[in-house]
């Protein structure tokens, strides 16, 4: 069972997501930034792979309401917030 979690109050610290550690400083990373950053790479790769003919457009579509359907009943995610692409 999902439950969605109350989106941060103004001037409330994101929930931490991970941390990253470069040269031996420790950081932050919020779930925000995750998405957003998870978000950014899948559209620059759907982008290449469309560009050089690997991947269909409309065949890619197609597919993620295939997979939209089979993971959320009714074709919605937990809470009923439509996901549009």
């Amino acid at each position: 069972m999902f439950r969605r979690r109350k989106a941060p109050q103004s001037g409330e610290k994101p929930r931490t997501g991970l941390f990253l550690v470069k040269n031996g400083v420790r950081r932050e990373v919020s779930f925000e930034e995750l998405a957003l950053s998870n978000t950014l790479s899948l559209e620059a790769l759907v982008r290449i792979l469309t560009r050089k003919g690997v991947v269909d457009a409309k065949e890619l579509l197609e597919e993620m309401d295939k997979v939209k359907t089979e993971r959320f009943r009714e074709g919605m995610p937990p809470g009923g917030d439509e996901i549009t692409h």
